[in-house]
């Protein structure tokens, strides 16, 4: 063997390897940019959550506290049994690990019980958007006859005569009288509080390289890919959501009486069957999935679009039959399971 050899067929091999070897560090997402996959790279910062325009004057805070409160409180309910954190449940990801929601007497509310984290960057609300800010989706809650089913008029009589609420509400709200308008206020007040950052993903796109593991960055791979797992076609950076609404081919939809989802609030037939994308930060606190809650587990989740869904009656046209191998998918849950931080203890406050 010439000794030209030993320097050339080395680097003929690289040279027909570069391509494959460009891919792994390089890729177009959905909005075409182009995405590189090093820890800290400019491509990436799209991708974390840019930082709220929280209010900090002394009201503001004033009105957190007490939407804390109130958010804790059942007496805020018809039977005085169920409070905001009886299905947001913060040890639960602010859900309440139920297939679906239990109402008053019991009743299934027949949707699971979406997760408040990140809420503040939602821009509308509720599984069929029928609410566009939070504000009018607490009271929504709240009115609504077998959820807390609250009556008003003594609901506010109570606020009144209780002297540590009242004075709270003369904090938060100077001059004005107490009403359910600012009782919603005070809610939403502290519920755009309870964001998620510090995941893994986030530090690794910060430029930690030992936050995420290989085959979680495999993962976030498959998740951008238009011909893999096409995940961000619905999915969008930075909350994971395009606060669109799809039918994603559930087994629901195929049921004699079916869920008809956002078709109930704009009524044309792409709606029909369609649900608000739901955020991904904090997903693995927050089984059962789906708006049916029809898939317990990640796992499932992933085999159900892998499937390409399983009712195609007006399906998503971005819902196809995917062509991942088991240790793609189990990369792709690696990932989906970076999108969350530790669950913390909550201290439930005392209340007045």
């Amino acid at each position: 063997m010439y000794l030209k050899d030993l320097f050339l067929r080395p680097f003929l091999l690289a040279l027909l390897l570069l391509p494959e070897l460009i891919a792994v560090l390089y890729a177009s997402d959905d909005t075409g940019s182009t995405i590189c996959f090093e820890p800290g790279h400019p491509s990436l910062q799209h991708w974390l959550l840019p930082a709220l325009s929280m209010t900090t004057t002394a009201t503001a805070v004033e009105q957190l506290q007490l939407g804390k409160l109130l958010f804790f409180d059942p007496r805020l309910s018809a039977n005085g049994n169920f409070a905001c954190s009886t299905c947001h449940n913060p040890s639960l990801g602010w859900s309440d690990g139920l297939k679906t929601a239990i109402g008053q007497q019991g009743v299934s509310l027949n949707r699971a019980t979406p997760s408040l984290i990140n809420v503040a960057y939602n821009k509308v609300f509720m599984w069929d958007g029928r609410q566009s800010s939070l504000e009018s989706q607490v009271l929504g809650v709240m009115g609504a006859e077998h959820e807390m089913n609250a009556d008003y008029e003594k609901l506010l009589i109570f606020l009144n005569q209780n002297p540590k609420y009242r004075e709270l509400f003369a904090k938060a709200f100077p001059d004005k009288h107490i009403n359910k308008e600012i009782l919603a206020a005070a809610i939403a007040q502290f519920e755009r509080t309870i964001i998620s950052k510090g995941t893994p993903f986030d530090r690794w796109i910060t430029g930690d390289s030992t936050a995420m593991s290989t085959d979680q960055i495999a993962g976030f791979q498959i998740f951008i890919s238009k011909t893999k797992g096409n995940c961000a076609s619905c999915h969008h950076p930075p909350n994971f959501t395009d606060d669109g609404f799809h039918n994603i081919g559930l087994q629901s939809f195929a049921s004699p009486n079916p869920d008809l989802g956002r078709y109930n609030v704009k009524p044309i037939k792409i709606s029909k069957g369609a649900f608000k994308t739901p955020p991904l930060r904090g997903i693995r606190l927050t089984a059962p999935y789906f708006h049916d809650g029809s898939a317990a587990t990640l796992d499932n989740v992933i085999e159900h679009y892998a499937q390409g869904g399983k009712v195609r009656t007006n399906i998503d046209p971005e819902m196809k039959k995917l062509s991942l191998s088991k240790i793609e998918k189990k990369q792709l849950k690696l990932f989906l399971e970076a999108l969350t931080t530790t669950a913390a203890s909550y201290p439930v406050p005392i209340l007045p």
